[in-house]
């Protein structure tokens, strides 16, 4: 489970904050669909709160990401590794057959330089966030998702660099410096990761670390939607005259969600996974980073602002696809018949 009730005070109002959580997890695809459009709103009416909102990202999701490895127990991570046949195939699925088909849709793609950058950016780096919801509501194996994040993380912020190498080539020395990226990996994923095991040894020894982590994880979905709504409303106002270059990525993105179902099936098969760990990389595969790679897209030279904007658009598209993937998945990947 991503979100829980644990940790609210008893009586009415326990039961009251109870019965929101419960009922934002039930509607949480709503929830983010609404931040979404709320956020595309605000962005339009109010264009200069743009730059006070872009401020609030890495807060935001630095915070975000520390309740979600929140969930992760640091010793159940090392039993999930030991999952053998669905970590390789995440990995595969991630780290070798997305950048193939990334590399097969590059040549087509525009040849502006901020494009083709975001595009890179959003498509090398899978899920870590709300990919464990969709999955888990496909009767996907969320919790072997969850607890693969850690290593997901490391390793496409290791990869990522490299990638962008051979796809970018000189161009890429020219446009990016280390140094944001390097930033960006220490207050996104250190720090909440050391953070979120720190507060579970907490939870382990005293009654009232368990009563902060439950509390923490009841803020799942309120913390996902602030995410979205500050994202989009933050990069709306940028889209300007980059408005044709931005819609003529949405066909990849689409094509992408699309290739990804076929592939990501197929490489589960071969591995031989159960009905939820297949349906979990399914997703896994399909699903992009987007939320944590923006920081690193507003980190660009100015020359490469319209990256940012590249970048939320797979948000914008994706969030609608996995609406989608969630009713088609479990007809692709049906249930063993007993």
């Amino acid at each position: 489970m991503l979100t829980s009730g644990r940790g609210v005070v008893g009586g009415k109002g326990g039961l009251s904050g109870r019965n929101v959580v419960a009922g934002m997890e039930r509607h949480q695809v709503v929830v983010y669909l609404g931040a979404i459009v709320a956020g595309a709103v605000v962005g339009w009416l109010a264009p200069g709160a743009g730059p006070a909102l872009e401020h609030l990202i890495n807060p935001v999701l630095g915070t975000l990401l520390y309740v979600t490895f929140l969930q992760v127990p640091a010793r159940r991570l090392l039993a999930s590794l030991r999952d053998g046949r669905f970590v390789a195939a995440t990995l595969v699925v991630n780290f070798l057959v997305v950048p193939l088909v990334v590399a097969a849709m590059f040549v087509a793609l525009p040849a502006d330089q901020a494009v083709r950058m975001g595009v890179l950016l959003v498509l090398l780096t899978p899920c870590v966030d709300y990919v464990i919801v969709f999955s888990r509501l496909a009767g996907g194996s969320s919790e072997r998702l969850l607890a693969a994040t850690p290593l997901l993380l490391i390793a496409q912020m290791l990869l990522l660099p490299a990638y962008l190498l051979v796809f970018l080539g000189g161009e890429l020395a020219d446009a990016v410096e280390a140094g944001p990226f390097v930033r960006a990996f220490l207050v996104l994923i250190v720090i909440p990761l050391a953070l979120a095991w720190t507060t579970q040894a907490w939870a382990g020894r005293r009654r009232a670390g368990m009563v902060v982590t439950g509390a923490f994880g009841a803020t799942m979905v309120p913390l996902m939607a602030a995410t979205l709504f500050v994202v989009v409303a933050s990069q709306v106002p940028k889209v300007g005259e980059g408005f044709a270059e931005v819609v003529a990525v949405v066909p990849f993105y689409l094509l992408f969600l699309v290739v990804m179902a076929v592939a990501g099936l197929g490489v589960a098969r071969v591995f031989r996974l159960d009905v939820a760990a297949r349906r979990a990389v399914v997703f896994s595969g399909a699903t992009r980073n987007s939320l944590v790679v923006l920081p690193l897209a507003l980190a660009l030279p100015e020359q490469l602002a319209l990256a940012a904007v590249v970048v939320v658009t797979q948000t914008l598209v994706e969030v609608v696809g996995m609406v989608a993937y969630v009713r088609l998945v479990p007809r692709l990947v049906k249930e063993d018949p007993r």
